[in-house]
């Protein structure tokens, strides 16, 4: 069961955040909000939402109060064309997340994208987090060369899209950015698409998507890594786009970092291999939270 809950973001944006699972029957303490347990803010990567961490949260809220939030312009919360898609918007968001769902201090879990918002919050707001746990994504500036890629790759989608097999055998197997087929991949690709009259197009605004990154690519970020003070692990796939020796250097810049890789995965770890990436961030949070 999936039951939203709606956050006011940064200049008033409305946020869908969700729980995926009831709180534990017969504990009078964990009813309603589940606010007496320990919290897990869950955030996605560029183009993401939150159903993607849905496997992820469903084993988290056995224990403790997890909520993935759908951040701005991704999923379904709002995507106003005149707002702010810049870092500290983002930042911003998942404070205020953190803040009116009653979570923190809390563990904050992010992808890609999600997981640079997560280090910054860390930085930013020690108070708020007591353990982050960054999942592929890079601390050094990508540039403008890969700001340039992405925007010919969305140009190069066939949008709208006849049917959602469509979607699944485009991002799966024919895309030119799939070295090897990949059905996982074409599946989380096809939970990011919306029916409209003409055929599927995406949930999200591809120029949002740009205008959200730009913010990023074109700076490194490891002094970020070097304020955060609480406990952080650094999960990368195999075949992902975090390199190894990256990793472990971010792991040496953290404070207290640690590292974890998932053999058989890409970029989208924790969709690739839900049961390998359970075993490699569950031990940590164990650690952190204490439970």
């Amino acid at each position: 069961m999936a039951r939203r809950i709606d956050v006011t973001g940064a200049g008033g944006v409305r946020l869908a955040a969700w729980e995926y699972a009831d709180p534990p029957k017969g504990d009078p303490a964990a009813a309603g909000s589940g606010r007496t347990r320990a919290g897990v803010l869950l955030l996605h990567g560029l183009m993401g939402r939150a159903a993607h961490w849905a496997s992820t949260a469903r084993w988290l809220s056995e224990r403790y109060h997890a909520v993935a939030l759908d951040q701005r312009g991704h999923g379904q919360s709002d995507k106003p064309p005149k707002a702010a898609y810049t870092r500290d918007a983002y930042i911003e968001d998942a404070e205020a997340a953190l803040e009116q769902l009653g979570l923190a201090p809390a563990v904050v879990i992010g992808h890609a994208m999600g997981a640079l918002t997560a280090w910054q919050l860390a930085a930013k707001r020690p108070d708020l987090v007591r353990g982050l746990i960054i999942c592929d994504m890079r601390a050094s500036a990508l540039g403008a060369a890969s700001q340039r890629e992405w925007a010919d790759w969305f140009r190069s989608w066939p949008v709208p899209f006849a049917t959602l097999a469509d979607v699944r055998k485009w991002f799966g197997e024919d895309d030119p950015w799939v070295e090897r087929p990949n059905p996982r991949r074409g599946a989380f690709y096809a939970e990011v698409m919306q029916e409209t009259p003409d055929g599927w197009r995406p949930v999200f605004e591809p120029d949002q998507m740009l205008k959200s990154r730009e913010t990023w690519v074109y700076d490194a970020h490891w002094e970020e890594l070097a304020l955060v003070e609480c406990p952080a692990l650094v999960v990368r796939g195999l075949d992902g786009e975090l390199g190894r020796a990256e990793a472990q250097e971010m792991v040496r810049v953290l404070p207290r970092g640690e590292y974890a890789e998932v053999a058989d995965a890409g970029h989208l770890v924790h969709y690739d291999q839900p049961e390998a990436w359970r075993g490699a961030v569950e031990p940590f949070l164990e650690s952190v939270l204490g439970v």
